[in-house]
């Protein structure tokens, strides 16, 4: 999958591989903005769940992607667990560009809801959120899931965000 971006360079967009989890946790470590797990997690999801995690690169670099799953217990739904977009991509609407290529990725398409857990003091990924499902017609509603004392460590409260429902494919 190819798209151009508003300065009319050619993203191409695809489903995660092993290869990609070395330049995923790159990315979310130079964005700066997100929380960075291990160098093994990021290998483990571009691995066993590479068909729900999205690459977008700009002449073989990675400069986006969405990391995320299918929640076994909500198998209607695809988790967002990070988007991470590169500092030199950032202001282009990239964010919306890549939860909308995620939705088309095979692991992901026939979901019917896509969710996110996001902090109140998160409002850049409350506005994107809410922007995609604006942009898409459908609805999005936001409600308790994980409360501070659910964490090992001090940790603001996380919120289900739900957008949806997708007409099925």
């Amino acid at each position: 999958m190819t798209a151009a971006t508003d300065d009319n360079d050619t993203l191409t967009y695809r489903a995660a591989t092993p290869e990609d989890g070395a330049a995923l946790w790159r990315l979310v470590r130079d964005a700066g903005t997100l929380e960075l797990n291990s160098a093994y997690f990021y290998l483990i999801f571009a691995t066993d769940f590479g068909e729900t995690c999205l690459i977008a690169e700009r002449d073989g670099v990675t400069v986006g992607a969405v990391v995320g799953y299918r929640p076994p217990r909500d198998p209607d739904a695809a988790f967002v667990w990070q988007v991470g977009v590169a500092p030199q991509m950032r202001g282009k609407g990239m964010g919306k560009k890549l939860l909308r290529e995620w939705l088309k990725l095979p692991g992901v398409r026939d979901a019917r809801w896509m969710t996110a857990t996001i902090t109140a003091d998160n409002v850049p990924s409350q506005k994107l959120f809410k922007a995609v499902a604006r942009d898409l017609g459908v609805d999005c509603t936001d409600h308790p899931h994980f409360t501070e004392n659910l964490f090992p460590e001090p940790h603001e409260a996380e919120r289900l965000y739900r957008i949806g429902p997708f007409a099925q494919p």
